[in-house]
């Protein structure tokens, strides 16, 4: 079941929060609950994926875009993510999450997100490729941002994710059918 109650909670305690740039770093606290985990007693990596909503959901809320959404009638979808997992979060275990887009190029915005342990060790790690979209197709970051009011220049584009963008591009799609 999506987290709804928790997702609300975050934007109640975070409703006051100064506003951020889209780029602007989102932290918050998160704790590994029984419903959370899976049969190794451990946070179900799914559930992972959905915790990180909450991150990017108040990101989206103090940089301006949520409300934008809504005036322009946008939705957001998810084009593609890769993720690392490297240490377990255990039940009751709270963690860290740090979330923020990193750059955008002619059509999407590329978010990261990452889980970090009370001892520093970062937990997992995603870097995801959103796309807003209204009813002709994609709508152009550049247009997104002129719509927050933050009409920035986009951060180079790391080369880790210019790979990825790389392999997303030769990557076949629909996916080979045996």
């Amino acid at each position: 079941m999506y987290p709804i109650l928790r997702l609300t909670k975050e934007f109640i305690k975070f409703r006051n929060a100064p506003a951020l740039p889209l780029n602007g770093t989102h932290v918050s606290q998160h704790m590994c609950l029984p419903w959370d985990i899976d049969i190794w007693m451990e946070l179900n990596n799914g559930r992972t994926l959905t915790l990180f909503d909450l991150g990017r959901s108040v990101l989206a809320q103090r940089s301006g875009l949520l409300h934008a959404l809504r005036q322009q009638k946008w939705g957001m979808t998810m084009a593609g993510a890769c993720v690392r997992y490297r240490r377990r979060i255990r039940m009751f275990e709270v963690i860290e999450m740090r979330s923020r887009a990193v750059c955008w190029d002619e059509r999407f915005i590329y978010l990261e997100q990452s889980m970090w342990k009370k001892n520093g060790e970062c937990a997992n790690h995603i870097v995801y490729r959103t796309a807003l979209t209204d009813g002709a197709g994609i709508v152009a970051p550049e247009r997104v941002l002129a719509a927050i009011g933050q009409g920035i220049p986009s951060p180079a584009i790391p080369d880790w994710i210019a790979a990825w963008i790389r392999s997303e591009d030769i990557r076949p799609w629909p996916p080979m059918q045996d």
